[in-house]
């Protein structure tokens, strides 16, 4: 691309910003590349974490059949990246979903989209950073007590801050080095299991070896509770959106990295699954939990003296995925307090000029995930309900712009970005809230565990409990009217509005 071209470019990018409301002078720069953006995205969905973190619970509810729900909920997503997509190319506007719900629906929409995100986002960061803590210290040899995984989470939380801090050009080159770990870790593990450590063919994928038909429900109740492993793993794609203020051309390259982020995480994740499923020798003993920890078992037996090599390049995957959460954490936020809508709005909207950062909402995207992991040697239970959340957060957070950018349809909205659905738009936009319900309902549906009625329904109690505070909190310091930045003007004329 010629610098001319470059220049005309930005100048186009900043007269659509302007066009929005926002002006474009010494804020981000638009230094991450269609690469790195693809990588952000891809290392904040990061098929390892996501695989690894829930394999063994999944594999123990509902046997081998458990890895087609990677398949069924990565074709789920697409139809909604397929919308974020159209609505992130009419909106590139730093924040993602928060931005989008203002535009497409109005102020309260909004603040309760971004305050729910927030908060899952605050979750997902303290459990990606506590899960990534036992592979960090394997690298080494270590083991870890329940302190010892508090300090070694809070360690990957600083490297990720200090990565983020380091401006545009750093994140988008530390997101590219966790795609390219992911992918070698992806295709290496996967590939070489599938080729020397298979012990089964492959109609075991269709076998469930008698697990799960006798949970509540049934096998179909099994399956249910073991799909939560595909909806653990595909969410991140947002995350492209969440940077558009700093990818140039973003209302075509931007759709273009959501839809690309799924391919190459949609073809690691299955990889991954697919291989350590055919390769686990016992299935009954990770049922019955004789096998506690199946992936640690198999990569130990099959990789020996090069162990600490793989568990290196995981720990990479998990920071990689931490400081993309942190990233897009710190957007939302900044994104939220540069239109006032936050407390503290105006020390969370710092900007610092020298590395084009949102500084304090940096810090705040580090600090609240910290107390919630130091919180869990206090209390166990938050930092089970955080985690908890963090998903169904995530969910209910992108089927509110899913279901706005619906309504919008209905009320005239007619998208003007340069990536447009057209006569596609109702099926996908239907078909995307019809799966995103389905996802939002099975997550939250309760589950024996043993440990009584409250720990059954602990992450519905916790849902009611994180959308009442914040509706509370919006009504009561009418924080929704703060700010003059336009909003609900997606099928008509720009208005402030205080709707809903």
């Amino acid at each position: 691309m010629s610098k001319h071209h470059s220049v005309v470019e930005e100048d186009a990018d900043a007269a659509h910003l302007a066009s929005l409301g926002y002006t474009y002078d010494t804020t981000f720069k638009r230094e991450m590349s269609f690469w790195g953006n693809v990588s952000l995205g891809f290392t904040y969905l990061s098929p390892i974490a996501g695989v690894y973190s829930m394999f063994a619970i999944s594999l123990s509810q509902a046997g081998p059949p458990m890895v087609w729900a990677l398949v069924i909920a990565l074709v789920g997503q697409f139809f909604v990246a397929l919308i974020f997509g159209e609505v992130v190319s009419n909106y590139p506007v730093a924040g993602g979903v928060y931005p989008w719900s203002r535009r497409l629906w109005g102020r309260k929409w909004a603040w309760m989209n971004g305050w729910i995100y927030v908060v899952a986002l605050i979750g997902t960061i303290a459990a990606v950073a506590y899960g990534a803590a036992p592979f960090v210290a394997s690298v080494f040899g270590a083991t870890l007590d329940a302190g010892g995984t508090v300090l070694v989470a809070l360690g990957t939380l600083v490297v990720a801050t200090f990565l983020n801090f380091s401006g545009t050009k750093v994140l988008s080159l530390a997101a590219t080095v966790g795609l390219v770990a992911e992918m070698l870790g992806a295709v290496v593990i996967g590939g070489y299991l599938l080729l020397f450590g298979r012990q089964h063919d492959w109609s075991v994928l269709f076998d469930n070896q008698g697990i799960g038909d006798t949970a509540p429900g049934g096998y179909f109740g099994a399956f249910a509770a073991a799909a939560l492993i595909g909806m653990f793993a595909y969410y991140g794609f947002e995350a492209n959106g969440d940077v558009a203020e700093e990818v140039k051309n973003p209302g075509v390259r931007v759709p273009k990295a959501m839809r690309l982020t799924l391919y190459i995480g949609g073809f690691a994740a299955n990889l991954l699954a697919f291989s350590l499923v055919l390769a686990v020798p016992d299935f009954a003993a990770v049922a019955s939990g004789a096998v506690a920890d199946p992936i640690g078992a198999l990569l130990t037996e099959a990789f020996g003296p090069i162990f600490p090599l793989v568990m290196l390049v995981i720990a990479i995957a998990f920071i990689s995925c931490i400081t993309s959460l942190q990233a897009a954490a710190s957007r939302l936020i900044y994104s939220m307090a540069r239109d006032r809508f936050l407390p503290a709005s105006r020390f969370l909207a710092t900007f610092n000029e020298r590395r084009h950062v949102p500084s304090n909402a940096l810090i705040a995207a580090a600090l609240f995930p910290a107390i919630v992991i130091v919180l869990s040697l206090l209390l166990e239970d938050a930092l089970t309900a955080m985690v908890g959340f963090g998903t169904v957060g995530i969910y209910i957070g992108f089927q509110m712009v899913v279901f706005a950018a619906l309504r919008a349809r209905v009320l005239g909205w007619k998208p003007a970005g340069r990536f447009r659905l057209g006569a596609w738009a109702y099926p996908v936009n239907l078909i995307a809230l019809v799966w995103g319900v389905a996802a939002v309902v099975n997550i939250l549906w309760p589950r024996p565990t043993g440990g009584g009625w409250a720990e059954d329904y602990l992450l519905i109690l916790t849902t009611v409990g994180v959308i009442g505070v914040g509706w509370i909190y919006m009504l009561a310091s009418r924080a929704y009217l703060r700010g003059d930045a336009p909003a609900g003007d997606a099928s008509g004329p720009i208005r402030i509005s205080t709707a809903v």
